[in-house]
């Protein structure tokens, strides 16, 4: 029995050393601390309550910090989830219920010629012709239009040229 409670009174003292609860007889008033009864017991007893409420806590606090981080982590994932391929990379989300007369435009200046068939525009936006692209783009203004089904067409000084692009980058 008395291994037992030297084995608690540890355990106690470890709690105590981890968390700053400062014990009942400062945390109550000395109202309270005596209609409580508390007044009556040992100091070895007081510490036995002090040690079971900071175990008490730290065991709600943990556990609700993994419940909050779970939920978190959870909901961050859904929301990642839930984002269509083209938000994730910056473009407004088309999706075929939407109406993409109403979706904005891209509008930059074109900086050059990133491949063959590509070009770069001032937003570090890389664009690529899905059919070749037979003008020279560089120093023009450049509007990006959505077009039905998630597709994107090409304006150039503000005259439409029908040609198809996608995004690269």
């Amino acid at each position: 029995m008395k291994s037992l409670l030297v084995l608690f009174l540890l355990t106690a003292a470890t709690a105590f050393a981890e968390s700053p609860f400062p014990g009942l007889k400062i945390v109550m008033t000395p109202e309270e601390y005596a209609r409580a009864g508390l007044d009556g017991l040992t100091p070895d007893q007081l510490s036995v309550i002090d040690a079971a409420i900071v175990r008490h806590y730290l065991r709600t606090v943990k556990v609700e910090a993994t419940q909050q981080a779970e939920q978190l982590t959870q909901q961050a994932l859904t929301e990642e989830r839930d984002k269509s391929f083209l938000s994730r990379v910056g473009l407004p989300d088309i999706s075929l219920s939407q109406d993409w007369k109403s979706l904005p435009s891209v509008k930059a200046r074109c900086t050059g010629w990133a491949t063959g068939n590509s070009f770069k525009l001032d937003n570090d936006q890389v664009w690529e012709g899905v059919e070749p692209i037979r003008m020279e783009l560089s120093g023009r203004e450049i509007e990006i239009q959505p077009r039905p089904n998630g597709g994107f067409a090409l304006v150039v000084d503000g005259k439409n040229t029908t040609m198809r692009v996608i995004r690269v980058k």
